[in-house]
């Protein structure tokens, strides 16, 4: 009877142990990562903040954020910056400056393009979750439709393809382009979001069915 009364605490104290770490875990865990992400910002900014300029100076402790206040304050002042004539001009000098380096150039374009692409407020960057028959037929993994196909790639092939990122697990950030024909690409009801959450949960996460059925889900048109 002692045992069996010593079983059954060890378990509910293991529940609750489980649980605690549950409904910790996440919230430690993305307070240290912003809090790791403000640091850095930090040590990077406020050292390039004049001395008599930084409150930090006449206090005796550190202000923690003031460099992502900073940083944030800077950048929306050189965006209302150049959004004047002068700014414009300013930036279409160092854009044709910087097509001049032919290392550069390279680099300087193919970021401005992602950049533009994906801040841009009527972008339609990642807009749709899809399943494709990936590496096979038969085996479905999914990706994000991330624009139209056009170009040359476009033009090599009869059929109407899409561009589609297939992301690894458990890093999202890294994966494959691939090509896809529009009507491989079969349309999901989850949010982009949900998507992610569960390709860096490596399916652990799955998100709720909110297709009223099965029918529902259909190739791209």
């Amino acid at each position: 009877m002692k045992s069996s009364f010593k079983a059954v605490m060890f378990l509910r104290l293991r529940t609750y142990f489980l649980a605690g770490v549950v409904v910790t875990a996440p919230i430690g865990i993305t307070l240290y990562i912003a809090w790791l992400i403000i640091n850095i910002i930090d040590d990077r900014v406020t050292p390039l903040i004049p001395v008599r300029y930084n409150p930090e100076t006449y206090l005796p402790f550190d202000i923690p954020g003031f460099g992502v206040i900073v940083a944030v304050a800077v950048l929306t002042i050189i965006g209302a910056f150049t959004a004047g004539l002068v700014g414009r001009w300013l930036v279409s000098l160092s854009e044709r400056l910087m097509a001049r380096m032919p290392l550069i150039r390279n680099i300087h374009s193919a970021l401005k393009q992602i950049l533009e692409t994906v801040l841009a407020q009527q972008s339609k960057a990642f807009r749709q979750v899809v399943m494709i028959e990936y590496p096979r037929r038969g085996i479905w993994a999914i990706g994000f439709l991330t624009s139209d196909t056009v170009g040359e790639v476009q033009n090599i092939t009869t059929a109407d393809v899409v561009n589609v990122f297939l992301p690894t697990t458990p890093n999202p950030t890294s994966g494959f382009l691939l090509f896809v024909p529009r009507r491989d690409c079969y349309v999901l009801s989850m949010t982009v979001e949900e998507g992610i959450k569960m390709v860096v949960s490596g399916g652990i996460i799955t998100p709720p069915d909110h297709s009223s059925s099965k029918k529902s889900i259909s190739t791209l048109r």
